[in-house]
């Protein structure tokens, strides 16, 4: 145990050291990151070195940006071409205030503040009758002005039909088509896990005093915990899966915390200094213990997945791949927390998409802060 934290901390030290001597953001100080945005995202290493960087500000601009905007705030999105991010407005008196915010306005069909209500009224109609399982999810589209159901491919059918004539009378829907998302829980096999009751394998999240968040669906309130080394960590202090996809480890038993998610020598170990909202469109990499490193980019936010176990709601969606084992890991942008992996479609061998419960909601339901460098 105290070997694998050792490895952990060697990362922290020369990450800390590269820091100290960069005149770079933080989120350049670690070549790895770089080299994994090339290979994922299909970047020369120079532009991601400048998208990182767009990327750190329009994180910083949104909440001001927003609230530039104020009622007529139609959602938000960082726009790699532009290099900044896109604040959608329904009334052009407010673009002004938004340019000054620092962002780049755009005309939106309705307000973010609608198609929340939209969403919210679709939930709730799920919560009191569970959607079918052809129904892979839903989300809102700033950019497209309606709320998406997504349909598994071939889906038809009474019940079908019946869902979308009840979303379609909360606000502007459109359907689409896509896989059906699942948990990235696995059995038991070698890597770098955490076990379950011995029989199932999940990925850490985040270090938070006290413990570690992680998914929810990997084990239940009262689980024990061992780990990579098959030594006892903890047992599961809270859980909540399906409607969220989150939990709280509360470890002892020798081990102790670190602010830093494993690079698997794909990259060096990156630090966590906050958890920063990053906006749709901004890139995002992914810590697991299957499928090691990978990145992409953030799709979408606030979305419902109809997993078969149930929906889970205000989830955020990734075009990084994944797969069973991975469940849990954590979701990062730069040196910023965003969430945990939950579940989704695909490999990282063909591709898919994924998504993560946000974490800043995970802290907020336990009381819990992150360990931070």
């Amino acid at each position: 145990m105290r070997r694998r934290i050792a490895l952990a901390l060697g990362g922290v030290v020369t990450l800390a050291a590269s820091l100290a001597s960069a005149s770079l953001s933080p989120a350049f100080a670690s070549p790895g990151l770089v080299a994994a945005m090339q290979r994922d995202l299909g970047l020369t290493a120079a532009q991601a070195e400048t998208r990182l960087g767009q990327e750190m500000t329009a994180t910083r601009v949104l909440p001001d940006a927003q609230r530039a905007a104020g009622a007529a705030f139609g959602g938000a999105w960082f726009d790699p071409a532009l290099g900044k991010l896109v604040v959608g407005v329904t009334d052009p008196a407010a673009a002004t205030a938004v340019r000054q915010a620092g962002a780049e306005p755009a005309t939106a069909r309705i307000s973010a503040a609608k198609l929340d209500a939209a969403k919210a009224a679709i939930d709730a109609s799920a919560k009191a009758d569970p959607a079918p399982a052809a129904v892979s999810g839903w989300r809102t589209d700033p950019r497209a002005g309606s709320v998406v159901v997504t349909l598994r491919p071939g889906a038809h059918g009474a019940d079908v039909d019946a869902f979308l004539a009840r979303a379609a009378k909360a606000g502007p829907v459109t359907v689409a088509t896509a896989p059906a998302a699942e948990p990235f829980s696995a059995g038991t096999v070698g890597g770098d896990p955490y076990y379950i009751n011995g029989n199932t394998r999940c990925s850490i999240g985040f270090s938070v005093q006290g413990g570690f968040v992680s998914a929810g669906h990997c084990g239940g309130a009262g689980s024990s915990v061992v780990g990579w080394d098959g030594s006892a960590m903890g047992s599961f202090a809270g859980s909540s899966f399906p409607g969220n996809d989150y939990s709280f480890i509360r470890i002892g038993n020798g081990w102790w915390t670190a602010p830093v998610v494993l690079g698997w020598g794909t990259v060096s170990d990156a630090l966590v200094r906050g958890s920063w909202v990053a906006p749709v469109g901004t890139s995002v990499c992914r810590s697991g213990s299957t499928t090691h490193w990978h990145c992409g980019t953030v799709l979408g936010q606030n979305e419902t997945v109809n997993y078969a176990q149930g929906a889970v709601y205000q989830m955020t969606r990734t075009n990084v791949c994944a797969e069973p084992g991975d469940s849990g890991g954590s979701f990062i942008t730069g040196d910023q927390a965003q969430g945990v992996t939950s579940g989704g479609w695909g490999n990282c061998s063909s591709g898919g998409e994924t998504w993560f419960q946000p974490v800043n909601e995970i802290l907020q339901t336990y009381g819990l802060s992150l360990v931070t460098a």
